[in-house]
């Protein structure tokens, strides 16, 4: 079969492959100790749950228009405004079917063969993936442990040249957890802003950050917009993850783009999750700290137990849900990369994570601890096994 060029510049998600793996064990019965999940493991709330049947019960099942419901559009603009000082307008304003959508339709109607994004690493698995498919060329440069894994402009301002067309930033980081400083992040926006580049920033874990750090968003800057891409989703802060909604904030001739892209590929998102998500922007935000506060807990024990294992390093996530472990020390013969390390935990030990190769951070590992403190205690359990049954077969 011939197949598309532009689908053979892709992979599948690397995030997805594991949780197949893990998922093929567990049907067999297999107690597997899941630490591959990008989302949060409490249920949605219950009056978001309650808008959805209600939106059943007044049949409002039909088509939308294509950018999402005005009230919705209007509450993630008041929303933004409230929680993170922005001033967008429903006409800057389109929600998408979950933040990759949103990503995915922005840098389809911006970048064009041959265009340049930077993308800092570790990142995101799907950045640069997205960028390939709409012909661009992801650009990487390397962050440190030893820095929080933090972008700084400077790094910026090397990597660009005369086809840098955006800049990906994910503050908070997945699948590291940085959390960029608002001076620096205001010192990435101006450079942006002077080179005429895009800036793209991935709010999806904004109000996942541990003290000090608080969510922030360069929108806030006043005189931002003409420059920025804001792209949010209700997933990770409500614990949406599979109602599958996100938003984009930006100018309004590329929100008219997108919604003309959007008009010929999924058209409106769901419309009773649209109303879901009305709810959850409208209605209490009282799971937000009481998440944040339960993550802060597994974040100190995660943390404490991978510490404890000889040959493993792991700086301190300051928000999201990860961490983000350096296992360079503990690779070698029969175990060459993260990639290998990630396949034997989950076959020998019935560990799942996801390997630092699909982040563009060869020898880390990804352990996302949104998952109970037993679960995380039993994990590092098993991987404490696992290496002191190879250092014994040495």
């Amino acid at each position: 079969m011939r197949l598309a060029s532009r689908v053979n510049r892709i992979s599948v998600s690397p995030t997805l492959a594991v949780l197949m793996e893990a998922e093929k064990l567990k049907v067999r019965g297999v107690d597997v100790v899941d630490f591959g999940p990008g989302e949060p493991d409490f249920p949605t709330p219950e009056h978001i749950k309650e808008a959805a049947v209600e939106a059943l019960r007044q049949n409002r099942t039909k088509y939308t228009p294509t950018a999402g419901i005005m009230p919705l559009r209007e509450a993630v603009c008041n929303w933004h405004r409230r929680e993170l000082g922005s001033s967008y307008e429903p006409a800057e304003c389109i929600i998408n079917v979950g933040g990759k959508h949103a990503i995915f339709n922005a840098v389809n109607a911006l970048i064009e063969d041959g265009d340049e994004v930077i993308i800092p690493a570790p990142y995101w698995v799907s950045f640069p993936d997205i960028v390939k498919l709409a012909g661009g060329e992801p650009v990487h440069f390397s962050t440190a442990a030893s820095d929080g894994f933090r972008a700084h402009a400077a790094q910026i301002e090397k990597a660009i040249t005369p086809r840098t067309r955006m800049v990906i930033i994910n503050s908070p980081n997945n699948p590291t957890g940085a959390v960029i400083p608002t001076d620096e992040f205001e010192r990435i926006y101006e450079l942006c802003r002077k080179r005429e580049i895009w800036l793209m920033t991935d709010e999806c874990y904004s109000h996942f950050t541990y003290a000090p750090a608080k969510p922030y968003s360069i929108a806030s800057m006043s005189g931002s917009k003409p420059h920025i891409i804001v792209i949010g989703s209700l997933s990770k802060t409500f614990a949406m993850t599979g109602w599958r909604i996100g938003y984009t904030l930006a100018p309004k001739p590329l929100i008219d783009a997108v919604n003309k892209l959007q008009s010929q590929s999924t058209s409106n998102p769901t419309s009773i999750a649209q109303y879901a998500g009305l709810a959850a922007l409208t209605g209490s935000m009282d799971s937000v700290p009481q998440m944040l506060a339960e993550y802060a807990r597994r974040r100190t024990r995660i943390l404490t137990g991978l510490r404890a294992i000889a040959g493993v390093t792991c700086a301190e996530p300051s928000g999201a849900f990860y961490a983000f472990p350096d296992m360079s020390a503990r690779l070698g013969e029969g175990t060459p990369d993260s990639t290998a390390l990630a396949k034997q935990l989950l076959e020998r030990q019935h560990l799942a994570v996801v390997p630092g190769d699909a982040f563009g951070a060869p020898g880390c590992l990804r352990f996302s601890y949104a998952t109970s403190i037993e679960r995380i205690d039993e994990g590092l359990r098993r991987l404490a096994a696992f290496f002191s049954v190879a250092a014994s077969a040495k």
